[in-house]
């Protein structure tokens, strides 16, 4: 059999292969999975297991115009960001981070000292960057941090994207070294610039993934776009914005719940936002998972979340796919726990302010103007009570809040493929929306 495209998911200790013909009324074919093989020393074993998977379902071998993958196996996409101002230049190159689908390792405000370095040197992340100041503002800083790392002659690939007036000097400093310089994502105060930045590592990575160990090889069957799996999430939230509007997309794993806007907000938040938010912001909650992490989750359970169950009976009824009805009870409560926590901190808030007269401030991201809450990953797509979970939400007062809406609507991603639509619509926008489209049920 003839498809499209197949596209591999290749996580840290599972690898999904799906199988992806357009002529199709399903579109997805088939999928198959595999453990992933990275520490095996080669990524493609892997690969191939799974591909193998669909063959047996289908009866027959494939073969496919095109291969693309996303990753997040050998450690994921592992960012340091150094800026200048804490809440200024630092914040947005880690916006521009953490919507590429980066790990944030460490941050830095201000000049570099010796510890960094020496934990710099100790983390190896896969990619540095270097923030500083509005552009044809303050110089010093960012050009000190550059030359500190340049001479520790790291071998890791650094992107700029700090006061453009600095870029000559940027470029003679890593003139021997792997260097990005593009827009600033600061500019100017109160302004964020984060999409070039994105671009721009989303880039490095794919030019990068094929020298960590165990996938080097992997070019050898992918021979299209490999993106991080959280940035090609991401991907898919602002292809949905540009065709449905304001969307909220949360994914719960085992080992972390990451959240998604792609909105402006209100109007009304606007005028009273002490610092500004990118349209397109993904928070990541590292210590928030229903495998890996659940010790984490049920210690912070009250009483009234438990639904009757003790904490140690909870403990006792977590496994990584939940099969008998127990074990899934438990991780459902572990997953709304998740959500709830998970949006708590992606969300901004209002605070009232007395003094000559009341008036409000906010601080933060604004989803009060989200249309449609997306929930993927396998804990809300495998799990039941995925739709209620997401409904539970929703504001349903009339003051003024930062949170999503009752108006808002549910879907969920059936066909789990969000991180599979973020990568084609690098390849294809047109294909990969109607894949995500067919996903959520809004054909």
């Amino acid at each position: 059999m003839k498809i499209d495209y197949l596209i591999a998911e290749i996580g840290s200790t599972t690898t999904v292969v799906s199988a992806l013909d357009f002529n199709s009324e399903k579109i997805l074919v088939a999928q198959g999975k595999a453990n992933t093989t990275v520490l095996q020393g080669d990524v493609t074993l892997g690969l191939r297991n799974a591909i193998k998977e669909i063959e047996e379902f289908l009866g027959e071998k494939i073969t496919w115009n095109k291969m693309l993958a996303t990753s997040s196996a050998a450690g994921g996409l592992k960012i340091t960001v150094h800026g200048l101002v804490e809440d200024m230049t630092v914040k947005a190159a880690k916006e521009a981070a953490l919507g590429a689908g980066g790990i944030i390792k460490t941050v830095t405000a201000g000049k570099l000292y010796r510890s960094d370095i020496r934990k710099l040197k100790e983390l190896r992340p896969n990619l540095i960057m270097i923030a500083g100041g509005t552009d044809y503002g303050e110089r010093d800083t960012a050009i000190y941090n550059a030359e500190v790392i340049s001479k520790e002659n790291l071998g890791i690939p650094v992107i700029y994207c700090g006061n453009i007036a600095n870029r000559e000097d940027i470029k003679d400093i890593f003139s021997e070294q792997e260097i990005y310089i593009v827009d600033n994502v600061y500019p100017r105060i109160d302004e964020l610039n984060v999409e070039p930045a994105r671009e721009v590592i989303q880039k490095a990575f794919e030019k990068n993934i094929v020298k960590a160990p165990g996938m080097d090889r992997i070019k050898e069957m992918v021979d299209g776009t490999i993106m991080p799996t959280p940035g090609a999430v991401m991907e898919s939230a602002k292809l949905l914005y540009e065709s449905i509007g304001d969307v909220l997309v949360i994914d719960v794993g085992g080992a972390t719940t990451d959240v998604h806007s792609v909105t402006e907000g209100s109007k009304e938040i606007q005028d009273i936002l002490l610092s500004p938010e990118p349209k397109a912001k993904r928070t990541v909650e590292g210590d928030l998972g229903v495998y890996i992490n659940s010790s984490n989750i049920i210690d912070i359970l009250q009483e009234i979340e438990m639904q009757g169950l003790d904490a140690e009976y909870i403990r006792n009824n977590i496994e990584p796919i939940p099969s008998t009805e127990e074990q899934k009870r438990c991780s459902v409560i572990l997953t709304q726990k998740a959500v709830d926590v998970g949006l708590q901190r992606h969300v901004g808030y209002i605070k009232r302010v007395y003094g000559a007269g009341k008036k409000f401030i906010a601080f933060g991201k604004d989803l009060s103007k989200i249309k449609y809450i997306v929930g993927t990953g396998g804990a809300l797509t495998r799990l039941p009570g995925g739709e209620n979970i997401l409904k539970s939400l929703r504001y349903c007062k009339e003051d003024l809040t930062m949170y999503p809406r009752k108006e808002a609507k549910v879907l969920i991603d059936h066909m789990y493929i969000m991180a599979c639509a973020g990568v084609l619509a690098r390849e294809n926008k047109e294909c990969a929306l109607r894949l995500v489209k067919k996903s959520i049920n809004l054909q």
